[in-house]
């Protein structure tokens, strides 16, 4: 009977990937991948709308997004990967929204500041808090959706 491999700390398997060859930047055009599991929008602006309602949050709470830019598929397939194992939120392809402990947040800056010494590339990586109150101001604009979050009615625009 095979014993069951411990999952490697998220760093280390960004090390492998940088010992492997993730090395150079690749192509600009480059395929943006792996958000074939990602959340309708109606489930997204749900999501947003709930944590700006949320009634109770710990004093050591805070809600923050990570915005990346990272040229690599890989890098950036695992990066998605260990945010949405954190807890994190996807908003869109290179966007996370998470509403968790500053540790949380302390550990994600670490572990992401980590990976961006990995290797040469030209990928950016912010790192975004945001207040309640910032939250409740953000509107939302999309296809068939126009969503105002302070208010969560839906709009009409008429050109």
């Amino acid at each position: 009977m095979r014993k069951k491999k411990e999952p490697l700390p998220y760093v280390e398997v960004l090390r492998r990937l940088a010992h492997a060859g993730v090395k150079d930047s690749p192509d600009v055009n480059r395929v943006t991948g792996y958000t074939e599991d990602m959340p309708s929008l109606r489930d997204r602006v749900d999501f947003l709308i709930g944590v700006v309602n949320r009634q109770q949050r710990k004093a050591t709470d805070m809600l923050f997004f990570i915005m990346y830019d990272i040229e690599s598929n890989k890098v950036r397939r695992e990066i998605a990967k260990y945010l949405e194992d954190k807890g994190c939120f996807r908003i869109q392809k290179s966007i996370f929204l998470a509403s968790s402990d500053r540790s949380v947040y302390e550990q994600i800056k670490s572990d992401l500041a980590e990976v961006q010494a990995l290797y040469d590339n030209h990928d950016s990586i912010i790192l975004c808090p945001v207040s309640t109150d910032e939250m409740r101001a953000m509107k939302v604009i999309g296809q068939e959706l126009n969503i105002d979050i302070i208010t969560q009615t839906n709009n009409t625009l008429f050109f």
